[in-house]
């Protein structure tokens, strides 16, 4: 079809999109979709099995204007609790904790938040020009995207991700490998293996990464937050009007980040099965490497580390539309349950859907960006109001999010495993925050870790050793190596030989446990690894001696030479991490178990009760006990809060609850 051919096609789709009905259907969309932003752990698919039963009867236009309208928002409200909470959303907006976190703690949270809307909304309105001008030009560009270009593209990914733990890239390696053998648990998928189950049936689909990201990214802010007993912007006066004008012209300043990473959202989001957690931390990693002064302002509140990820991310989603229209192949689940809505409305993807029915493709672009115009206009509206939670006092916040955090994690699989799952990675996840070490390449390598595994099987069934020589290939993985060894490089060249030289003495600290701990792991690992079959045994093998290798040079580096001391001074990947040289260790574990015995107390409760009692009765203690909260406004905040979870997880979603000892009596006595 040619030019004026398609601008016409364009032009239709507008105006059969903007009949009164069918923009009311994509504002409820847009609504319901910044709802579930704002609930940890209930993402897209959540919306889609809420949304795609009416759309069956619906004009096709107006039931695909609805379910876009929800999808695309979702990473825009997303960002209220990653800001606010540091309680990242959903797995995209981790990226978002790194920066968004310091900026509340500094009274800049409507900065943050404005940063974030505007830089959505850009993200998504290019995202959605990037789709309009690539439908009718994607087949060559996908089909030269083969298994070993998206094996070099994850492994790309994770040296970008491990090269920012500041000049100490092989604690960052650590992290990953780590990462990746968790994502390893479960059953092998090329050989039925199954890999670290101990005989639980939980552990034999893997474990999810839900409970993980709110275990690693959100328990160790809500455990620093109960540790230093103030509000999340501390004593800092909040100015929110003007903060909120400061977040919109600092996207308007950074607009050609916003554009390069916008882009590369857009096209990171046409190769199936690169996630949003894997885009974020690409356009992440490429502005601390592009952008002036990052490397010495990123993670510590720099508005520029939460513009870039959100403009990726945004930006993603028209990308994956792409080959799902054109090849008919779905980018994940959401692209696959919208494939199947469009086949129930007589739409089969490919070269019709390109020529025939134009005018629907194009009506999908549009929905797409006046969801994100709508979308970040109801969240401008509010973000005065959102704002001010991080003024609230902690005994008023922990009690509110700590329901939400159990009930977003019980989402993961809908099993007593996540729950656990979500404490064990939440000590894991503060551990690491406190020594220091980076905590986003272990989640990328939870995400990256199974596609690296399936990738390099393929390649190497498919290609042999041939797989590296492909040009693509081979550029993608000198760029890993570049960027993996940039920092070691600069660190010699400011210390010179004398970073080499040993220190005449062993410094070993009990930060240094750490280190001996992810040793043992390795270690672990690569032995029970060895009776699996080769196809079974052979990820897990490289993966746990890289683990071993780099903890052990990186722990003797520390201890011999004393280079890592230096190298502690770079960037690490972490949400701010509280300065508190006042308070003794002694009072920081303490405080730190309170707040475990609390999470473990809601546990215990919703074992022997249910979930649903459990949040008013664990809310009112907390309340009365810790704070020394009123009756009345105890009992009126825990009533809210159980009744919004109620409504939208029991009534709305219809979610199966933890399974409790008195549900077990009662269906005795119904019995």
């Amino acid at each position: 079809m040619d030019f004026l051919g398609t601008l016409s096609a364009a032009g239709h789709a507008l105006t059969i999109l903007m009949s009164f009905d069918r923009l009311g259907f994509l504002a409820l969309g847009v609504v319901v979709g910044l709802a579930l932003g704002l609930m940890p752990g209930i993402g897209g698919l959540t919306g889609f099995a809420l949304l795609v039963p009416f759309t069956y009867t619906m004009d096709p236009y107006a039931a695909f204007a609805m379910l876009l309208g929800m999808h695309s928002v979702i990473a825009t409200s997303d960002v209220i609790t990653a800001v606010l909470f540091g309680v990242p959303g959903h797995a995209g907006s981790q990226a978002t904790v790194l920066d968004g976190l310091p900026m509340t703690k500094r009274g800049e949270a409507s900065r943050a938040l404005a940063a974030c809307y505007s830089s959505s909304l850009a993200g998504g309105l290019i995202g959605a020009v990037v789709l309009a001008f690539m439908v009718p030009l994607v087949r060559p560009l996908v089909m030269a995207i083969a298994t070993p270009e998206m094996l070099a593209l994850t492994i790309f990914g994770i040296a970008m991700v491990a090269s920012l733990s500041g000049n100490a890239p092989l604690k960052g390696i650590v992290a990953a490998c780590f990462g990746i053998l968790v994502g390893m648990i479960g059953t092998n998928a090329q050989t039925g293996q199954l890999r670290w189950t101990g005989d639980l049936l939980y552990l034999e689909d893997g474990i999810p990464i839900v409970p993980i990201i709110l275990g690693i990214f959100a328990l160790p802010e809500l455990c620093e937050l109960a540790i230093h007993r103030q509000a999340i912007s501390g004593d800092v006066p909040l100015r929110s009007r003007e903060g909120m004008r400061l977040g919109v012209f600092d996207t308007m300043r950074n607009w050609f980040l916003v554009l390069r990473c916008s882009v590369m959202g857009s096209f990171l989001g046409m190769i199936p099965g690169i996630t949003g957690a894997v885009t974020d931390w690409i356009a992440y990693g490429h502005a601390l490497q592009t952008e002036k002064g990052a490397k010495e302002t990123f993670t510590k509140g720099d508005v520029r580390g939460v513009i870039a990820p959100e403009s990726a991310n945004n930006a993603r989603e028209g990308g994956m539309l792409v080959p799902m229209l054109a090849f008919g192949v779905p980018g994940g689940a959401v692209q696959a349950i919208l494939l199947g809505a469009m086949m129930v409305h007589g739409f089969i993807p490919g070269p019709d859907v390109l020529t025939k029915h134009l005018s629907l493709t194009y009506s999908m672009v549009w929905s797409i960006a006046l969801a994100n115009i709508l979308g970040a206009g109801l969240c401008f509206l509010l973000s005065g109001q959102f704002a001010k939670i991080a003024t609230l006092r902690y005994t008023l916040i922990l009690p509110v999010i700590i329901p939400i955090v159990f009930v977003g994690a019980f989402e993961g699989s809908r099993s007593w495993g996540d729950l656990i799952v979500l404490l064990i990675f939440g000590a894991i996840g503060w551990a690491m925050k406190r020594l220091k070490w980076a905590r986003p390449p272990l989640i990328l390598g939870l995400v990256l870790g199974v596609l690296i595994e399936r990738y390099m099987s393929i390649s190497f069934i498919r290609y042999g050793a041939d797989w590296m020589a492909r040009p693509g290939v081979m550029v993608l993985l000198t760029l890993s190596a570049l960027v993996f060894f940039t920092p070691l490089v600069k660190m010699l060249r400011q210390g010179g030989v004398a970073m080499l030289r040993p220190s005449g003495r062993i410094a070993f600290g009990r930060e240094d446990f750490s280190h001996l701990f992810f040793i043992v792991i390795g270690l672990c690992a690569l032995v029970g690894a060895q009776d699996w079959t080769f196809l079974a045994r052979i990820g897990p093998t490289v993966v746990a001696t890289l683990l071993v290798l780099a903890g052990t040079v990186s722990l003797a580096f520390k201890m011999f030479f004393g280079g890592q001391a230096a190298a502690a001074r770079g960037v690490h990947m972490d949400s701010g991490s509280y300065q508190d040289p006042a308070m003794p260790s002694r009072k920081i574990l303490l405080r730190a178990g309170r707040f475990l015995a609390w999470l473990l107390a809601f546990l215990a409760l919703t074992a022997l009760i249910g979930m649903v009692p459990t949040v008013p009765i664990i809310m009112v203690a907390f309340m009365r006990l810790e704070g020394r909260e009123s009756w009345r406004l105890s009992l009126i905040m825990a009533l809210c809060v159980t009744v919004l979870l109620y409504a939208v997880f029991d009534r709305v979603l219809h979610v199966s609850w933890p399974a409790s000892v008195l549900d077990t009596w009662r269906a005795a006595q119904a019995a």
